[in-house]
């Protein structure tokens, strides 16, 4: 499954629209599209659904930055991070009143432009499970991308890198995912995040564990070795398991 975050970039200069796709790309994120004009960003939404919309304010064309934000908003609630070289006061104040997850000025760093992203993420994650915790007709979800998964810990939204994770252990409709400095609890059961996934580096080993075969210190018969954590192999998984590790 590809759960690469989608992005639609609106911009009118296609030189800057064709950098930020390629920043986007080796992000890691999916790019929809590059489009100059507001109205085709309103027809590329309808129909494919991006997560995100990069939108220059100055657009040229019958609708700028802003009203093509106001137009997205009545088809829906999609995230909306202005691009800006423009930074008069009152531009801004009617921008602000379209309630942009973030403002990045032009011109910007590949950093300002992933910090932005990732804050808007964080958001969205947030706001998904405060909507479930009010209708209380689900448990809240982890966010998952293909190289990170973000959790609720003490209240915040935290990011880990799929990379830092050394195990995750089934807990009944819970589950737990162990680093090498920290524990955290889900609200979901381990099935369903063995489904998200991207299973490239991860292998359920036994009905309550899933590994990150890359974090392996040793394999014995009946348990693997993983940061001096003994964790129990299933009959058979052995010989799979090694095959999997002589891939990477």
């Amino acid at each position: 499954m590809d759960t690469r975050v989608k992005i639609l970039v609106v911009e009118d200069e296609m030189i800057i629209g064709a950098k930020i796709s390629m920043q986007l790309t080796s992000l890691g994120y999916e790019v929809t599209g590059i489009l100059p004009r507001g109205e085709e960003a309103i027809l590329h939404v309808q129909e494919n659904k991006p997560d995100i919309v990069l939108l220059d304010i100055s657009l040229n064309g019958k609708l700028n930055g802003i009203e093509t934000a106001e137009a997205l908003q009545q088809n829906g609630n999609i995230p909306v991070i202005y691009l800006t070289a423009n930074s008069d006061e009152a531009t801004f104040n009617r921008a602000k009143s379209t309630k942009p997850y973030a403002f990045i000025t032009k011109p910007f760093k590949q950093l300002d432009l992933q910090r932005a992203i990732e804050l808007t993420i964080s958001h969205m994650a947030d706001n998904t499970n405060s909507l479930q915790a009010e209708n209380k007709t689900e448990e809240a979800e982890p966010f998952m991308l293909s190289d990170r998964i973000f959790v609720r810990f003490k209240d915040k939204i935290i990011k880990i890198m799929l990379g830092d994770i050394l195990y995750m252990e089934a807990d009944r409709n819970y589950s737990r995912i162990f680093t090498s400095n920290r524990e955290y609890l889900l609200s979901t059961t381990l099935k369903t995040i063995e489904e998200k996934m991207s299973m490239q580096r991860f292998m359920r080993i036994h009905r309550s564990y899933l590994i990150n075969i890359t974090q392996v210190d040793e394999v014995s018969e009946h348990h693997v070795m993983i940061a001096n954590k003994s964790v129990p192999l299933g009959a058979g998984m052995k010989e799979q398991l090694m095959q999997r590790i002589q891939t990477l």
